[in-house]
Formats: structure tokens, sequence, C-alpha cells
């Protein structure tokens, strides 16, 4: 059984990730509040717009939240905020939010799919850094990573289809295009689970060998 042991990235490494992670959620915050005061400007008008305005900065702030409540008395899985995680976490809000103001998915045609596998990935990378144990084998973290994921990209397709698929021309490709946006955010997630394992193992101390093999 292999244990993995989590370490605490090099001095510049922890400054380049806080940064960024605190940059990702300015600039979030930055695309939201313009979505509020200049609407049709923000690519997600008619798209579940207040849905979204409530749904992303909960997704950008929820793991802030949770170590504010109770990971930094409690956590047994870092001694540290994990900035990393919390990158990965807001990252793909904030990239939807850019594609839409950019008007991407309606104009490339492969983007939409892209984003459902990347954002996908991300999203499963981050929640298993923050929360999944560390002594996690890799076909338990992949199947933690399936597990989220896919349920994950469910709510998100549900969510979709309730809020403003069923009265929009969407409906009738709605079937082909969920079935494509499930599979390729199952897909990313279980990516995203291979690639924690990888990078834990590959970390100098980051992966021991108990005496059970």
């Amino acid at each position: 059984m292999t244990t993995m042991v989590a370490r605490s990235a090099p001095g510049v490494r922890v400054h380049w990730t806080r940064y960024a992670a605190l940059l990702a959620k300015v600039l979030l915050l930055g695309l939201l509040l313009s979505a509020l005061i200049w609407p049709d400007l923000s690519g997600i008008k008619g798209k579940a717009s207040t849905a979204r305005l409530i749904v992303y900065p909960l997704g950008g702030m929820i793991l802030p939240l949770w170590w504010w409540a109770y990971g930094r008395t409690r956590s047994k899985l870092h001694r540290t905020f994990p900035w990393a995680a919390d990158l990965l976490m807001t990252l793909p809000w904030l990239i939807d939010l850019v594609g839409n103001r950019l008007n991407l998915f309606d104009t490339v045609n492969w983007w939409d799919d892209a984003m459902h596998f990347v954002l996908w990935g991300f999203l499963t990378a981050g929640v298993l850094l923050a929360f999944a144990p560390r002594d996690l084998t890799r076909a338990l973290t992949t199947f933690v990573a399936l597990g989220f994921g896919t349920t994950a990209a469910v709510v998100w397709e549900v969510g979709e289809y309730v809020t403003f698929v069923r009265n929009s021309p969407e409906l009738q490709t709605a079937y082909t295009d969920t079935l494509g946006d499930l599979a390729l955010g199952t897909l990313g997630a279980l990516l995203a689970g291979l690639l924690v394992h990888e990078a834990a193992k590959r970390r100098p101390g980051g992966v021991r060998h108990s005496s059970g093999g």
C-alpha cells in the first residue's frame, strides 16, 4: 500500500501560487462586478446570469471559507493554507467568465468541449489536493476523482437545463451536447486523479511504501 505524504513546496513556489490564487480571485470578482454593472457586455446574459452571479463567487471562495471555519484548526491534510488547490478551484469559474465575456463559447466550435475537459480537470485536481486523504492509492485516488468529477458534471448539466437550456434554442441539441459534456468532464476528472497521484509520487519524499506492499 502506498501513502502520500504532504510536503510544503519551496518558498518561491508557495509565493507564486499564493499570488496567482489571489490574482485569480480579484479578476473573478472584477468580472462578476462588471456583469452586474454592464450585463449586456458580460457574455452571460440569457445564460442563467443570476445563478452564475451566485454560484461563481461561492465556488471561488469555498476553500478559504472552509479553511477559516474548519481547516485551519482541525485539518489533518495541511499545516498551511493549500494555495495550489485554491488556485485550481478558482480558475474554472474565472476562465468560464472570460470565455463568455469574449464570446468564445459561441464563436469557437471546440471551445465548449475543451472547457468541459480542462476546467473539470482543474476543479477535480483542486478538490483532491484540498480534501482527499494523502494515503490513497492510485486506484482509490482515481475513483475519488471520478466520483467527484462525474457527480459535479451531472449537477452542472442539470443546473444548466433548469436555469436556461429548457427555454432556449439550445434545447433541440441539448441531449447530444449534454452527453458530450458529461463524457468530457468525466475524462478531465480521470486525468486529474492520475496526475495528482503521479505528482505526489514524484515529489521528493512524497511517497513511501508501507510493509503491506
